[in-house]
């Protein structure tokens, strides 16, 4: 557990981190959008945020190096850690899909996804016993190339399925952004995080996250 002085969050690089930091700001924090650099801790007054990949914040937060953190709720399942969630930020919206060429009608015994623990879920409550296979990028080409059946990817605005001739064939969840909170953190430092997630909650409430 970091000091009880500081507060320290774990934000997701890439498309949430700027939306995070603007969000953390306007809840109050002393915290701005750091200059372009390779750092990766970013020390202001009484926070530090750590700048990881998506995949890792629900990691760091559940083991105590953060105690708070912003991930989406693909991410955050997928992980199965036992974090705090008390928000749905509500930006950064997607969907988590099962995704297939355009009229393709066999059955599905290979599917590939960066998500093999929510993929297994969705098959095995359908009683699929498709094979899965974990990829790391460009999930979509394994449909295209005949490496699965099926895909199960985040989807945005559907943009790349049309170009590429897929299409979603279910929904499996809707995912945004999501506070998470280290369950220690949230005893020991309740009078940091507690007015910071009030305060949140309110943006949130008011349209303003």
């Amino acid at each position: 557990m970091t000091a009880p002085s500081t507060l320290t969050l774990a934000v997701p690089k890439g498309r949430i981190f700027e939306r995070a930091v603007d969000l953390l700001s306007r809840a109050g924090l002393p915290v701005h959008l750091p200059a372009a650099s390779r750092a990766l801790r970013h020390h202001f007054d009484g926070v530090t945020l750590l700048e990881l990949r998506n995949q890792d914040v629900p990691v760091y937060v559940d083991l105590g190096v953060a105690d708070a953190g912003i991930v989406g709720r693909d991410v955050l399942l997928e992980s199965g850690r036992s974090v705090f969630e008390p928000l749905d930020l509500r930006f950064a919206g997607c969907r988590l899909s099962l995704i297939r060429e355009v009229g393709a009608a066999g059955p599905i015994t290979r599917v590939a996804s960066k998500y093999p623990r929510l993929t297994r879920a969705y098959l095995q409550e359908r009683g699929l016993a498709a094979e899965i296979v974990k990829l790391s990028g460009n999930i979509e080409l394994a449909a295209l190339t005949g490496l699965a059946d099926a895909v199960v990817d985040l989807v945005q605005t559907g943009g790349t399925l049309r170009a590429n001739h897929l299409e979603e064939v279910d929904v499996i969840l809707e995912s945004s952004a999501r506070l998470v909170v280290n369950r220690v953190a949230l005893k020991l430092k309740r009078e940091q995080l507690r007015p910071l997630i009030e305060r949140l909650r309110t943006l949130v409430a008011e349209g303003d996250a």
